[in-house]
Order: structure tokens, then sequence, then C-alpha cells
């Protein structure tokens, strides 16, 4: 159980902009930057970041299972 709670704790801090560590990124930039970035920025990063989160997912799925139909 331990292992399986890492596990999603490290893939959660990836950077990845709908993941925390998207999220860490995004205000790491805006310390170097000394300003915020604007918020319609801000989302349209964590939405384009979602997208391919869903996209990767899918298709992993559509991977799996195509091999076990076969």
């Amino acid at each position: 159980m331990s292992l399986i709670s890492l596990s999603l704790g490290v893939t959660n801090l990836l950077i990845f902009p709908p993941l925390d560590g998207g999220k860490i990124l995004l205000l790491i930039i805006e310390g170097i930057r000394k300003k915020p970035l604007k918020q319609e920025t801000e989302l349209k990063i964590q939405m384009l970041g979602f997208a391919i989160l869903i996209t990767l997912s899918l298709f992993v799925t559509f991977n799996d299972v195509t091999r076990i139909v076969r």
C-alpha cells in the first residue's frame, strides 16, 4: 500500500501542467519573472496539459483493450 502511495506522490510531482509539479513550475517561473502570469495564460497552459493527459490516457486504454481482444 505504501508503494502505491509513494508512486502516486512521485507521479503527481511530474513537471506537467495539470499536475502539482506543473503548478510548482509555474510558481518558479513567476518568481523568476517577479510578476504573476496572466490568469488566461495560466488557464490555457493548464487546459492544454489536461487535454494532453486525457489523450494519453485514452491512447493507453485503447492499446490495453486491443491487446486483451487479440
